[in-house]
């Protein structure tokens, strides 16, 4: 009986071993290649406005700015809405922070922070933009029931243009009295 079990294993062994180890062992998903993109100026602007608003989209500023250059829509514009939609996100159903495609009961979702930012930017340059309605006092009427909707809009996007504007070097010499000091230590050295 020893001799038969020696046997069987010796031949399980042999068999085992003449299927290669690849066929045995589950292949590893394939590993995406990641590169790391420089982030906007406006993005960066953008990400501390909604942080100083505490918002879930502060680290989607980079995607509403793509989205924006990618439809030629104001970047301000779709963080804006969301301001006024879900207070940037934090009052939002379903990654949708932007009331897009609700009515009543029925309440539209998105599967990413991306996704509802790609799409509500491609739907205003398509549904509104492109059909003449360029600002939020005219889409108003198309876009929401309440009559202030659109003076929020614009006070958020107006909001965001002063910061980014408080970002920008001033074009005026930055400090003369350094400038003053310098020519001062040169002439004394010849």
């Amino acid at each position: 009986m020893l001799k038969v079990k020696i046997l069987f294993i010796s031949i399980l062994l042999l068999f085992l071993s003449s299927s290669s180890l690849e066929e045995r062992i589950p292949q590893a998903p394939s590993i995406q290649k990641v590169e790391a993109k420089q982030m906007d100026e406006r993005a960066q602007i953008l990400a501390e406005y909604l942080a100083s608003y505490n918002s879930p989209l502060e680290n989607q500023a980079q995607n509403f700015v793509d989205a924006a250059d990618q439809y030629g829509v104001d970047w301000k514009l779709v963080p804006a809405i969301s301001g006024v939609e879900s207070t940037f996100g934090k009052r939002s159903y379903g990654f949708n922070a932007w009331g897009w495609g609700i009515y009543g009961y029925q309440a539209l979702g998105f599967r990413t922070w991306r996704d509802g930012i790609y799409t509500v930017t491609e739907g205003l340059k398509t549904n509104y933009i492109d059909r003449g309605l360029t600002e939020p006092y005219a889409m108003n009427r198309a876009y929401a029931a309440s009559p202030t909707w659109g003076w929020r809009v614009s006070y958020f996007m107006d909001d965001l243009e002063q910061c980014a504007q408080k970002k920008q070097p001033s074009s005026k010499p930055a400090n003369n009295f350094a400038k003053t000091a310098v020519s001062s230590a040169q002439l004394a050295v010849n």
